[in-house]
């Protein structure tokens, strides 16, 4: 019998993988090509949204209702993946354009029910022509952004599963 085994204790995290050239150059950082790009997409949405008064964040949060209205606050927190202060006023922006409403909900008055007006349900409309337009402008394929897609939603899962959670956006809607 070998008991040096129980002696050794648990293994400890595993060493990490060894990384070619310099591990620190600026253009060889996720977190740096994340940034560029979130900024680079963001400014391709920023005039296609402009002629439906929508900013990108704003945008977020009509695709979740076009999909799901009405809903409860929480929900779309954990939809959008972002904090209380910063959803509610984008929600108030929202109501005061006319394209949603906040009530209480009837069986629980906790809880503020989301819903769309007829004129925010008759923005999808408008909307439809989004994702192409962006397209467009990016010049790229459906199956390239769908493949992207697919990737960053696997750098998310692997986030979470990390322990990270989601990082609230600003407070401030214009961004």
């Amino acid at each position: 019998m070998d008991i040096t085994a129980d002696v050794a204790g648990p293994p400890g995290p595993p060493e990490p993988p060894e990384v070619p050239g310099d591990p620190l150059a600026l253009e060889r950082q996720v977190c740096f090509a994340l940034s560029v790009a979130t900024r680079s997409v963001l400014s391709v949405y920023r005039p296609v949204l402009e002629p439906m008064g929508l900013t990108h964040p704003q945008y977020l949060v009509m695709l979740a209702l076009w999909g799901h209205s009405p809903l409860a606050v929480k929900e779309l927190i954990e939809m959008l993946q972002l904090d209380g202060p910063t959803l509610s006023p984008l929600l108030k922006r929202l109501e005061a354009a006319g394209l949603l409403t906040r009530t209480r909900d009837p069986g629980d008055e906790r809880q503020l029910r989301i819903d769309l007006t007829p004129h925010g349900r008759a923005l999808r409309q408008q909307a439809l022509n989004v994702p192409p337009a962006v397209m467009a402008k990016l010049g790229m394929s459906l199956a390239d952004l769908q493949e992207l897609h697919k990737g960053l939603t696997t750098l998310n899962d692997a986030a979470r599963r990390a322990g990270v959670k989601p990082l609230a956006a600003p407070a401030k809607d214009g961004v």
